[in-house]
């Protein structure tokens, strides 16, 4: 039955690259990763294949990949990805040997694949369990671990209808879970080879806290805000219409807060669209800053992040973060400004994120569920006492949960 949904999907796949640019990438990205293969690969090497499905993924995996790199040079790195969101992002990415998609898990690919790799181990970050090439990982005799990974009870592997399918997680190795809520639940399917080690997430916020940029425009907007009379700085990143509908409210009535937004998508027709909500304060898109550093800038009132590859440096700025998303699909990344030891405030929609649970539990996160409750939250922030309680309980939990990274490695490195 599997193999028969692959087939069809893999049928449906190619008649919707005709139609979809995103879907065609991965079609001709899967379809090309045997040329790129025979190409890249070496054959007197040792390779490690780490796969991650998206870009979220890869950020799991990349603390294991380049602590590998660093202290076992022996190694080749092998990254497959997916998604045309990971593979397009970091299809240059320095810290792999050979980077492409994953064939689709059909047999025939899935034996091939893995015949002109021979991977020595494997890695599979958080939710992929690719039925025939984890049960070929398993015949070969291939260490296979599935790292960061977290369980819950309405997954298919744990009803009574998916029980034959979940016989693929017996072909890991050894799980290294998130909380012990997923060893319990593997250990209802008899898989007792678990470990609760945390997310490896935390590791990279510390290591993208400790690799953070300086920003002389952020600065300069800011110029003024040293003294007991500057203004606290409200960071609100990967934002949508929704959100914005509801921090821009409480930021028309509160001059005395500069604001610095970061949308998710940041085409012109939402530019524009956030502009018009600020009607009345003086705002600034940071392309027009970059280009010639007005003098006047820390004048301005609002500071728009209108291109990418800056959030992460950008969250030490502020005194209260926002996390985008709340009011749609789901909340964002959440760790990169909890980091920096910042309050972090979410919308609802943040139930199936274990670190959003967590910050909330310990005082450092706050979820919002209308504008009322975000202006509770934020006039309860003119009691300095309370801002910096809850975001020193923010850095704290993300330090405390750090080093899963290492406990990983120790734990498979020493498995031949």
């Amino acid at each position: 039955m599997y193999n028969l949904i692959i087939y069809l999907y893999q049928l449906g796949v190619a008649v919707y690259s005709l139609f979809n640019e995103k879907v065609r990438k991965m079609w001709r990205g899967e379809r090309d990763a045997f040329r790129l293969l025979r190409e890249k690969v070496d054959p007197m090497a040792q390779y490690v294949w780490f796969h991650a499905a998206s870009l979220g993924e890869f950020e799991q995996g990349r603390p294991l990949m380049e602590q590998l790199r660093r202290d076992h040079p022996e190694y080749k790195i092998l990254l497959t990805f997916f998604s045309p969101s990971g593979y397009e992002v970091r299809k240059n990415y320095a810290g792999a040997d050979i980077i492409c998609y994953l064939p689709l898990d059909t047999i025939t690919n899935a034996r091939r694949f893995l015949r002109t790799i021979r991977p020595v181990k494997a890695y599979f970050i958080k939710y992929e369990f690719w039925y025939n090439y984890l049960h070929i990982l398993k015949h070969r005799g291939v260490p296979t671990y599935s790292v960061s990974s977290i369980f819950r009870p309405d997954q298919v592997f744990f009803k009574w209808y998916g029980r034959q399918y979940g016989r693929v997680l017996k072909c890991f190795t050894h799980f290294f879970v998130q909380n012990e809520v997923s060893k319990q639940l593997l250990a209802k399917l008899h898989i007792t080879d678990v470990t609760v080690v945390g997310d490896t997430r935390f590791d990279r916020v510390l290591q993208i806290k400790e690799q953070a940029k300086q920003l002389p425009i952020v600065e300069a907007f800011l110029e003024d805000r040293e003294g007991p009379e500057s203004p606290k700085v409200f960071v609100a990143g990967s934002s949508w219409p929704p959100d914005e509908d509801i921090f821009i409210r409480y930021f028309r009535e509160h001059p005395d807060w500069k604001l610095i937004i970061a949308p998710h998508v940041i085409d012109e027709a939402h530019l524009q669209q956030i502009e018009q909500k600020l009607e009345g304060r003086k705002v600034i898109r940071y392309t027009e800053a970059e280009k010639s550093l007005p003098s006047s800038l820390s004048s301005c009132q609002v500071l728009i992040i209108n291109c990418f590859g800056l959030l992460s440096s950008i969250y030490h700025y502020g005194s209260v973060t926002y996390i985008g998303g709340g009011f749609g699909v789901s909340i964002h990344n959440t760790l990169e400004a909890a980091v920096w030891g910042v309050p972090v405030i979410f919308g609802p929609n943040n139930q199936k994120f274990q670190e959003a649970q967590g910050l909330k539990a310990c005082g450092g996160g706050l979820e919002i569920n209308s504008y009322e409750d975000f202006c509770r939250v934020m006039d309860s922030f003119a009691d300095p006492q309370r801002l910096s309680a809850a975001g020193e309980a923010a850095g704290r939990y993300v330090q405390g949960l750090a080093g899963a990274t290492q406990k990983i490695l120790s734990a498979t490195l020493t498995q031949k």
